[in-house]
């Protein structure tokens, strides 16, 4: 198997003959085979460059997370405002990831990569002298546009320039850095908040930037420009895409806080979102260099590693932000506190990342998406039983299998989806596979917040009908609380009912958070039966045009 798939992929432009690129109809496969084994030390530090501009720009994502109210007071913004020092770089970042592939087939990998890594730190050091919300918020959209760039290559270089031979080492390189970077990004934030300001959260990116931006210009060979191109570039299918993602995103991400669709706000997004999507799939399907090449979807392997992709980022997004919600909310642990406790599933997803590459080239990667997906779906189904108590250690094994079931998962779906196209597909499919994480996120995220308010209100109302003048228990524990207060000459009646209604308000709250993993539980033990029903991922040949 190894030896055809190394074979197979002997005679790509692009893949690695002995330290450069090999050229069809070259020497025999046995000579090729050979020299593929053999990786170039420039190719290597490029693509290592390329991995840590991908982790930074993955990073931004989350690292403010935990640091919102720090930011929020040292740049005097409002509450319903600060919540868009996060949307806009989502929102920036969701419409540069699939246009990506393009720009680089026009201008180069090189140049792209290069380019974003360096405007990418100079809208970091922007975004550091921020002094007003309007400021931070147009600096974080070009932190996200430009940083954008930088994910899809790295996805796209490790399927072109190595042999499958050795993804076994690069995926979970790249599978690490995806899921690893948005979980530990609550905990960096916090650390360099608490250890020195929030300016810090964006001037970190300063030295790896510019590092990365060297390197990656001197050292990246993987492609040469198609600058024809330009004249054929689709302008009209850029701005319907730009319209269709970002409106998408905003709805998602502001739909609840503004009660969806009885804000005028919402309504207009979404409208604005459904007329840019129809334009922008015409233009996708009838001109002949389309912005986003959805070709790929042909491949039913992308299609439903994909499918996968969305999912996890449903996972990925959604328990990075619950638990620091539940940390926050219930426990009232700060900034600090919530990234040590996060820290688990990081140190958990970087210990298994060698063990999954490992058994990836040993077991079939289904197998290996089933023990990740059972194994994620038993931390969340450990979640269910939340309490109000619930801490570090209570924490703990939910963390640990959620790290793990991570990168178990992550590795073969990235091989199953991007594994077996041509590499002449890979630079478009690698922008729209990254993109369907992000999304699953934003729609995990706008769900999860959705559920949560509604199931809030249900549970608050169903405990409420049982705190009540009838109820004996009620009664004792409200006189209990007045009797001490009372004794301080303090009038108690009226501060025991406002505490048992704020313990009534929390109760609902825990039974909102159980209620959310259940749904997670269900889903992701609903991705185990998806699983068996694809096939098992076969390498082809370039000659079949990665579509099936």
């Amino acid at each position: 198997m190894a030896a055809s798939a190394t074979a197979t992929a002997g005679g790509r432009p692009g893949a690695m003959t002995g330290g450069s690129p090999a050229r069809p109809g070259g020497a025999g496969s046995g000579a090729r085979t050979g020299a593929e084994e053999k990786m170039d030390p420039r190719r290597l530090i490029a693509f290592f460059a390329m991995v840590v501009g991908m982790f930074m720009s993955i990073l931004d994502i989350q690292i403010v997370s935990a640091s919102l109210a720090e930011i929020q007071a040292g740049i005097s913004a409002g509450s319903d405002e600060i919540g868009w020092v996060q949307t806009a770089y989502l929102i920036a970042e969701v419409i540069m990831i699939p246009l990506s592939g393009t720009l680089a087939r026009i201008v180069s990998t090189r140049v792209l990569f290069a380019c974003s890594a360096a405007g990418f730190t100079m809208a970091s050091a922007l975004a550091a002298t921020a002094t007003n919300i309007d400021q931070m918020i147009i600096y974080r959209a070009l932190q996200g546009f430009i940083g954008g760039g930088m994910i899809p290559s790295v996805f796209a270089a490790a399927f072109t320039i190595f042999p499958p031979s050795k993804r076994n080492i690069v995926s979970p390189i790249i599978g690490l850095i995806a899921t690893l970077a948005p979980t530990i990004g609550p905990t960096v934030g916090g650390y360099l908040s608490h250890a020195f300001s929030w300016h810090w959260l964006f001037l970190v990116n300063i030295p790896p930037g510019i590092v990365v931006a060297i390197v990656t210009w001197n050292y990246i060979d993987f492609d040469k420009p198609e600058l024809s191109l330009v004249k054929k570039f689709d302008w009209w299918g850029l701005l319907s895409m730009g319209v269709f993602l970002g409106c998408l995103e905003y709805v998602l991400e502001e739909g609840n806080t503004n009660d969806w669709f009885s804000d005028g706000h919402i309504v207009l997004g979404a409208v604005a979102c459904v007329v840019a999507a129809v334009v922008f799939f015409y233009r996708v399907f009838t001109v002949d260099f389309p912005v986003v090449d959805l070709r790929a979807f042909t491949n039913r392997n992308f299609a439903f590693g994909s499918l996968f992709s969305f999912i996890m980022g449903i996972g990925l997004y959604g328990l990075t932000y619950l638990y620091p919600l539940y940390l926050g909310q219930i426990r009232h642990y700060d900034s600090l506190m919530i990234g040590e406790t996060m820290f688990v599933s990081g140190v958990a997803m970087f210990c298994t990342a060698p063990v999954a590459g490992i058994l990836s080239g040993k077991f079939d990667p289904r197998v290996l998406m089933v023990i990740g997906f059972a194994s994620f779906s038993s931390g969340t189904y450990i979640m269910t039983n939340i309490t109000t108590d619930w801490d570090f250690y209570e924490l703990l094994v939910p963390q640990i299998l959620r790290g793990f079931g991570m990168m178990m998962c992550m590795v073969p779906i990235n091989n199953v989806a991007l594994g077996t196209l041509a590499p002449d597909r890979i630079r478009g499919a690698s922008g729209v596979f990254n993109l369907t994480r992000n999304l699953g996120g934003a729609v995990g995220l706008a769900a999860i917040n959705t559920i949560l308010t509604r199931r809030q209100d249900v549970h608050y109302a169903q405990l409420s009908e049982h705190v009540t003048w009838s109820n004996p228990e009620a009664m004792s524990q409200l006189n209990q609380i007045a009797g001490n207060y009372n004794a301080h000459g303090m009038d108690g009646t009226t501060i025991a009912m406002k505490q048992l209604a704020g313990i009534v308000q929390r109760q609902a709250s825990i039974l909102s958070f159980a209620d959310i993993f259940v749904l997670l539980t269900c889903l992701f033990g609903a991705l185990i039966f998806c699983v068996l029903v694809i096939q098992k991922p076969k390498p082809v040949a370039p000659s079949a045009g990665g579509g099936h």
